[in-house]
């Protein structure tokens, strides 16, 4: 009898157990990324589109059973690897964060990767940095981005040049991965379409003068000037003393030149035309979405980056609840899951739908503000580029380059 007594209580142990409903988990979420230094001025708007995508989650239910995500951010400079790899050494061992978005600019990227998320076991997503250093990094399968690579971008550049009937050119690039990395790619695309580079010569960021610089540039006699660099920092810098100069007669900047800082302090009319390059923002469903959500919030839809970052924050939510929990260990796996066909289709927004449909096993695709984001072996995604050209002192869209 004593012995049926024992079953009894422990078959109604059980039940109890069985029907007491999972206890919720939260999550917590890095963010790295220049708040100082060359391209600060767009760190609000990216910082701002990542935070829309967590109160998403927050809003329709939160994430693991209901629990809350959260997200804290660092100061990784852009321009300082040091302090890159101390605020991923904060998020990573300090702030105990499940995965990272960031950093923007490729050296911190590469930095706080190798110093402390690689080491860590905490996946970065990448809303901005486009070197060609990142497919090839020993990372573990750990640094994803959502923004195709430089590797490319040098090649659509180097077909626009040549469009516009360019076919000699100077160029400037900040020293760090960034510059080296797109300078490489432009150089052999425009080379191997039949231009000339008339000279290419890195320069380091934050000085105050780049005259000599820019006068050995000149001297080669070509006409137009590449600059690849930052528009908060030396981007302008050069920018404004060429245009003071008067040697060129024409500009181009790559993306981290397009933002409206840019022409601070510069005579208008001489950048009247000036060609730029920068990811697209594409025509797809999701796209469209972002847009409605992003002017709901008050936030700049065409921001530069933001649509990369939203959607980095969104897939790495994504793969948390895929994972099932908020450890590290499991994320790239669930990160690929979530973002690759086949499955169900899931756009930006749509985190409630998302999660029921997680919860009852079925697979996930998400289609993002970006479009599709199947990543490679190597992290990396297919893209898009567009031409940007400055009227009447702003960047305008032109349309797709190709």
């Amino acid at each position: 009898m004593q012995a049926l007594k024992n079953r009894l209580v422990l078959a109604t142990a059980a039940t109890v157990l069985l029907a007491t409903p999972a206890l919720a988990e939260d999550a917590k979420l890095g963010f790295l990324g220049g708040f100082t230094g060359p391209i600060e001025s767009m760190l609000p708007a990216i910082f701002s589109a990542a935070e829309m995508a967590v109160a998403q989650v927050n809003d329709q239910g939160g994430i693991l059973g209901g629990g809350t995500l959260s997200i804290v951010a660092a100061d990784s400079t852009c321009s300082d690897a040091t302090a890159a790899a101390n605020a991923g050494d904060r998020m990573v061992n300090t702030e105990q964060v499940t995965a990272i978005v960031g950093a923007l600019c490729s050296g911190e990227t590469i930095a706080a990767a190798n110093n402390a998320a690689i080491p860590g076991n905490v996946v970065m997503i990448s809303p901005a940095s486009t070197s060609p250093a990142l497919t090839t990094m020993d990372d573990n399968d750990l640094v994803f981005r959502t923004v195709p690579s430089d590797a490319y971008q040098g090649q659509v550049m180097a077909r626009l040049l040549m469009a516009h009937g360019i076919d000699e050119i100077a160029i400037t690039y900040v020293n760090n991965d960034y510059g080296a990395g797109f300078d490489a790619a432009l150089e052999e695309a425009f080379t191997a379409a039949g231009g000339t580079v008339a000279a290419s010569a890195a320069h380091e960021e934050g000085r105050a003068d780049y005259r000599a610089e820019l006068g050995t540039l000149a001297a080669t006699g070509a006409q137009t000037l590449v600059i690849l660099a930052y528009g908060n920092g030396s981007g302008q810098t050069i920018l404004r003393q060429a245009v003071e100069g008067g040697d060129f007669n024409t500009y181009v900047g790559g993306d981290g030149m397009v933002i409206q800082e840019l022409f601070t302090g510069i005579d208008l009319s001489s950048v009247e035309g000036m060609i730029a390059t920068r990811p697209a923002d594409p025509e797809v469903p999701g796209a469209a979405v972002y847009a409605e959500m992003a002017q709901a919030a008050g936030q700049d839809p065409t921001a530069n980056f933001a649509a990369q970052a939203y959607d980095a924050t969104f897939l790495l939510a994504l793969a948390i609840e895929k994972n099932g929990s908020a450890s590290r260990e499991g994320v790239t796996a669930a990160l690929r899951e979530v973002a690759t066909a086949p499955g169900e289709v899931v756009g930006p927004g749509e985190w409630e739908r998302a999660r029921e449909l997680i919860a009852a096993g079925m697979d996930i695709n998400y289609e993002g503000a970006t479009g599709s984001i199947e990543f490679d072996e190597n992290g990396d995604i297919p893209g898009a580029f567009v031409e940007m050209t400055v009227m009447n002192g702003q960047f305008v869209e032109v349309g797709p380059a190709r």
